[in-house]
């Protein structure tokens, strides 16, 4: 171990299998969102529900970059925000952010669906949320966003008091536009939510370019909109992140195996 990296201990041998696996998979989801540089130094989380516990899920310690989580690393909590399993981190004793607590308890207690919830500050998911058209369906990419939801800013996530409308906001999509703030998305496997993610960041970043442009946008007939949209609905394709997952893990073990530790 390098002199600079955290000497954090091993939590393998204190959890099931297959809680190390989903710990494994959600280091290499937060390592993947810094590779494609979707990270915000030590803020913003990802989430993911704990197998066979109904109401724990797992997120990072507040503090730690995000190439530096692993799957020891993450910390194990309740839905009522309280630590249910954690590393010794030595004199920084890291604890988890109010806000990530607040955001991702409010999804995972009301999407029994979803395993994994990431939220980010990306500069072109900010700058979308920031404009009063939203995201705008002007690439084969965005279509698939055709009916993300919008949840308007009412300061850092804080209270408690918000988690009620963020879930209504949320709906049933995989995709969530926070305005004035960032993004979030969700998906059924850490693979499906991290491929939202991804296909979201390309949206924003292409309106953002296309708008820079300062020429009329091309229109798409609300039809073809529509039947684009209902292209990448469950149901009509495969899920997302079952073939690109693996070979995702296999680009971070070329560059980095240390996620797994």
């Amino acid at each position: 171990m390098k002199s600079n990296e955290l000497k954090i201990s091993s939590m393998k041998d204190k959890c099931s299998s297959q809680e190390w696996q989903m710990r494994v998979d959600l280091a290499a989801c937060y390592r993947l969102v810094q590779l494609y540089g979707m990270s915000d130094m030590a803020a913003n989380h990802i989430s993911a529900s704990v197998p066979g516990e109904k109401n724990a899920f797992l997120i990072n310690a507040y503090g730690m970059m995000y190439e530096e989580i692993t799957a020891s690393s993450l910390i194990k909590v309740d839905l009522s925000g309280a630590i249910l399993a954690k590393p010794d981190f030595g004199e920084l004793d890291y604890g988890i952010n109010k806000a990530g607590y607040v955001i991702h308890s409010a999804v995972h207690e009301a999407r029994h669906d979803v395993a994994c919830v990431i939220h980010i500050h990306s500069w072109p998911t900010m700058a979308v949320s920031a404009l009063e058209c939203g995201l705008l369906p002007i690439s084969q990419t965005a279509m698939r966003f055709l009916k993300i939801g919008y949840h308007n800013y009412m300061g850092v996530v804080l209270n408690e008091a918000e988690k009620e409308s963020l879930v209504k906001d949320l709906g049933q999509n995989e995709a969530l536009i926070l305005r004035n703030h960032g993004a979030l998305t969700v998906g059924k496997s850490i693979g499906e939510a991290f491929n939202w993610l991804h296909r979201l960041e390309l949206s924003c970043r292409a309106q953002l370019a296309a708008m820079a442009c300062n020429t009329p946008l091309r229109q798409v007939d609300q039809k073809t909109l529509e039947e684009t949209w209902s292209n990448y609905q469950p149901g009509t394709r495969r899920p997302y992140g079952l073939m690109e997952w693996p070979a995702l893990l296999r680009k971070l073990d070329r560059l980095d195996p240390s996620y797994k530790n």
